[in-house]
Order: structure tokens, then sequence, then C-alpha cells
């Protein structure tokens, strides 16, 4: 049967079906709510009650307070309607983000590659079917055998929306990787959702662009430069790539055929373990060291995409603010094991 939601300020009302979150509800129908973590633990979701009753489900009392339960607020990832309810949530629509709905999918696994000792690219065919999305988001994968799904950044253009490339880095001691990486065959059906995410080009403030990627993190810069260099795109765009050896380092042919069709696009792969007396000659050190030299004149106009591990993610907004970009010209998407726990969102910033 469900129940009509109606979501404030955009005054839109849309069906939920019974069992089916606020939140999945939203996406589904294309209305973007902030979220983070979807299992009810970080409380990024937080929206109020103003009319109407909710099932508050598996809610965090961490993430939802017993005095906040009183006052009305919810978590939309976790919570279900009982009836009809309005919510008023903070939805800070964005120009450059596309309203797409979230829809579910089935593809074959087309090919395996093993990208370096411990990330295999994984290529999913939508058998003439397609996948709308914007170059930086993610889709959220279901494992055979393994409990809940994983989200996984998409690493091709949208140009090519007949299919979706996956780069996964096998986590120790991970079931979800150890699977996908030891058992996962050519041939193989697997189902997904997406896109999610609000990891995006923010194409009209125009500009330089500066990608800064840690490890797996490259796939989602691999789709945003791939989607802007078809689309013409002629500001400097820069990536850097971050990886502790050669041994961990892949895509490097691709950026570097790239950077020379492309005058505007700059490839810097960077080393921060690779032995003493290698025959390496690029950069070496963290990724946000490597761009701070990089730019010693500081960041100001540049537009920053930084797409990786939380460690160095914090690491390089604050090298960036230290050249003078602050939170207007920087994106983040970090990439969380489940070791990680819950994102921890900044207390200063409330994007980044």
């Amino acid at each position: 049967m469900g129940h009509d939601l109606t979501i404030e300020p955009l005054g839109e009302t849309i069906r939920v079906e019974d069992g089916q979150t606020i939140l999945d509800a939203c996406l589904r129908a294309g209305i973007w709510l902030p979220h983070a973590c979807g299992h009810g633990l970080c409380g990024t979701c937080k929206v109020d009650v103003v009319d109407g009753e909710v099932d508050h489900a598996d809610a965090s009392s961490f993430a939802l307070m017993d005095f906040e339960r009183a006052d009305g607020k919810t978590l939309a990832c976790t919570a279900r309607l009982l009836d009809d309810v309005t919510i008023e949530a903070e939805i800070d629509e964005d120009p450059d983000q596309r309203r797409i709905a979230i829809a579910d999918h089935t593809a074959t696994v087309a090919a395996l590659d093993d990208l370096t000792h411990d990330v295999k690219g994984i290529r999913l065919e939508l058998g003439g079917a397609t996948i709308d999305f914007q170059a930086g988001q993610y889709v959220n994968l279901t494992i055979p055998g393994v409990e809940g799904t994983r989200a996984f950044s998409i690493a091709n253009p949208p140009q090519e929306a007949g299919h979706v490339e996956l780069q996964i880095r096998k986590v120790v001691g991970g079931r979800a990787t150890t699977a996908l990486h030891e058992t996962l065959k050519v041939g193989d059906r697997l189902t997904f959702s997406g896109p999610y995410g609000r990891f995006f080009v923010r194409k009209s403030r125009g500009g330089p662009l500066l990608f800064l990627a840690g490890g797996t993190g490259v796939s989602s810069p691999r789709s945003m430069i791939l989607d802007l260099l078809a689309e013409g795109y002629d500001a400097p765009i820069t990536l850097i790539h971050g990886v502790r050896t050669r041994a961990d380092l892949y895509g490097q042919a691709e950026f570097e055929a790239l950077a020379a069709r492309h005058a505007n696009f700059r490839y810097v792969p960077a080393l921060s373990a690779e032995p003493e007396g290698s025959p390496w000659n690029g950069e070496r050190g963290f990724v946000h060291e490597v761009a701070e030299r990089l730019h010693a004149n500081g960041f100001e106009g540049q537009t920053a995409y930084l797409c990786g591990p939380p460690p160095m993610i914090e690491a390089a907004i604050s090298t960036l603010m230290r050249g003078r970009l602050f939170e207007k010209g920087i994106f983040t998407e970090r990439f969380l094991t489940a070791s990680d726990g819950a994102e921890k969102k900044s207390p200063v910033f409330r994007r980044i």
C-alpha cells in the first residue's frame, strides 16, 4: 500500500512503499537528501518530521538521541513511514547536479583485468540497457554470498552508458573484495543500483581543475577527466595520482596518452614509498606534498576534486587551504572500508 511523503522546502510529494526508507524513496525519485553512511550511524541524513509518524527502525542512539526523537527528528536512511508524512530537510541544491533517479540494474561480467597485484578492473555489460549518471558518481554492488552492498565508483565516462567499469582493490580480510578478486568469473551476473553521490564536476564554475587521487580513488577522476575532454573542456586540468610504489601504479599509459593528445591536461603520478635508487624518475612523496611543490604560488582560482582514503583527503585539504583554496573550491569523495566505520564530518566545514 505505502504512504505519501512530502518533502519540504521542495513541496514535492512522492509515494513510499511499505518497508521502504525515506532516503531510498527520495533517491529513487531523483530527490537528493544529505546522507553518508546509509546505516543509521552517522546522522548526516537527519531530517525533521513536521507531520505524521515514522518508525525510526535501527537508527543508532548516538546518531539520533532520545531528545532528538522527542523533538521530531529522524534519520532518513532508516526511517519507515507509519502514515502520510511531511519532512523538512536541508537540501542544498546545486545548479550542476542533474536529477537522476536511482535504478536497479543487472549486468554480465564481460572482462576482468589485473591492473596491479591487488587491483582488479571489472567491466559490467548491461546487455543493451544503459545507465544514466554524472561522472564521479558510484554504484552499490550486490556480491553473491556477502551481506549488504558495497559502494564502488564508476570509472568510465557517461558517454559509455552501456557498461560500468569498476576498479577494486583487494582489502585484506574483506569478504566482498576477496570474493570479487578470487571467485568472480567472466559471464557471471551481478546486480547493482545507482547512480549515487554528489561527487561530480561543477562545470559551470569553469577555470583550472585539480584532481588529487590516492590509489583506486583515481577511478572517479578518470571518469570525470574523460568526460571533460570528450566535451572539449579547454581550461587546464591536472591529475596527481598517488600510490606507494611502481607496483601499485596503474593507468599510466592511458593518462600519458591523454596528456599527449590534449595540451590542457597534465598527468603527474607520485610514489610515496618507492625504494631509493630505483629507476623511477617521476615525483616522489604524498599527493598533497607533490601538489604543493607543483603549485608554488598557491591554489587560488582553481577547483579541486579529492578522491581517496580519509588520511589523504585530510592532508590535501590542509595543504589546499594553506595555498588559499577554501571550502567553496574543494570537493571530496572519501574511500571508506568497513574498518573505517561511519564517516566523520569536519567540525568546521559543512560540506568537506
